[in-house]
């Protein structure tokens, strides 16, 4: 690829920015909240129509069942060369059901606006675009498989082993997460979520206190031993997000849960987080204290090959104009999966915007070419590398 192609490709991207936007709409329009199968189910039947639209027939089709969560739908397009990219787009979003009509789509200036936009659908339209515009330009293409799931905001309960399988003979993942500011997110941390119960004895507050064990009083008092767990030099945070019990003001509480997020950069750190969280005891005998949860996705830290790649996006963003920065993040995504197998991923490859999760999403308009562009012109290089 010569040098000149990715500015090409990065003017092809901003003469069809128009139709990008258009589809960035249209998608952001079908409601995906994770929790509702219904609109999952109807939101990827009017992706799937979208993506036929857009790359016509795949080689290759297979919508997997998600049971309660969204179903991953695995397509595979072949290119000019025998390389694969996997890219991986979750379709599911933390916007509930009804939340357009309080909230529609809006562009104004820079910004487009709208639930589900920023995390992270420009980022599938986006890929899909830079594929499209590689096949327009005559480039080498690498086939693409597109792996699309909708759980990820939940913790890709029932889509991990199918990315996990799909990145097997990859010689790239692409997670088409939002980028930070247009840096590819090379470190993520790991998540345990676990919920701490406590099962004491009710009785009367006033009449028979002494009958009782208070689970309240017993899991608070543990509150500051599980807060005691983080380990900000090791990267580890804790925290206490939800905190419910009892009954009723004059009655000793027979039941206490809390709810805990456990993030962590080193992968030995779980280890030392189980066996506090296993130590947990309550102060007064009568009150069990129990731990349920799991870790939702072991911590992403670059491994050799995706250091080869980073080098590589760095030479296209050159190519560019501009320079490829790296960051590492608190939040995870599908990438930790992948790259805990030691196998490259490059993840943050989608829109660039701000406020993800929150009424201030969005995704700047201006910087949508740049980001379609990066993509294509990587994608190209590996076809060529092969």
């Amino acid at each position: 690829m010569t040098a000149a192609a990715a500015p090409e490709l990065r003017e092809a991207a901003q003469r069809h920015l128009n139709e990008v936007l258009d589809d960035l709409r249209t998608l952001v329009e079908l409601e995906t909240p994770s929790n509702d199968k219904a609109l999952l189910d109807a939101g990827l039947d009017g992706i799937e129509a979208w993506l036929g639209a857009r790359l016509g027939a795949p080689a290759e089709r297979t919508r997997f069942a998600g049971g309660d969560h969204g179903d991953v739908l695995e397509l595979r397009y072949p290119g000019t060369a025998e390389a694969e990219v996997l890219m991986v787009c979750h379709y599911d979003t933390v916007w509930p059901r009804g939340t357009l009509a309080q909230w529609p789509v809006t562009v104004e200036g820079d910004r487009f606006s709208g639930p589900g936009c920023f995390d992270m659908k420009a980022g599938l339209v986006q890929g899909v675009w830079a594929l499209r515009l590689l096949r327009a330009a005559g480039l080498p293409t690498p086939a693409v498989r597109l792996l699309l799931n909708g759980d990820e905001e939940i913790g890709s309960p029932a889509s991990r082993p199918h990315i996990e399988r799909a990145s097997e003979d990859a010689v790239l993942t692409l997670i088409m997460e939002p980028s930070r500011a247009g840096r590819v997110k090379t470190g993520r941390k790991g998540m345990g979520l676990f919920d701490i119960t406590a099962t004491g004895v009710e009785s009367h507050a006033g009449l028979d206190p002494e009958a009782g064990a208070s689970a309240v009083h017993a899991l608070a008092g543990l509150v500051s031993q599980v807060a005691a767990l983080e380990n900000p030099a090791q990267g580890t945070t804790v925290n206490v997000g939800v905190f419910t019990g009892g009954t009723g003001r004059n009655v000793v509480a027979g039941r206490a849960v809390c709810e805990v997020d456990v993030r962590i950069q080193d992968p030995a750190e779980m280890a030392r987080i189980d066996d506090g969280l296993a130590a947990l005891k309550s102060a007064d005998p009568r009150v069990e204290i129990t731990v349920s949860g799991e870790w939702n996705r072991p911590p992403m830290n670059p491994n050799a090959e995706t250091r080869r790649m980073v080098a590589l996006a760095r030479e296209v963003a050159a190519d560019l104009g501009g320079d490829l920065g790296e960051i590492a993040v608190g939040g995870a995504s599908d990438g930790n999966f992948v790259s805990a197998l030691d196998r490259p991923v490059l993840d943050g490859m989608g829109a660039q915007g701000a406020g993800p999760h929150s009424r201030d999403e969005h995704v700047q308009i201006s910087g949508t070419p740049h980001q379609i562009a990066l993509a294509a012109a990587l994608m190209t290089r590996l076809a060529e590398k092969g």
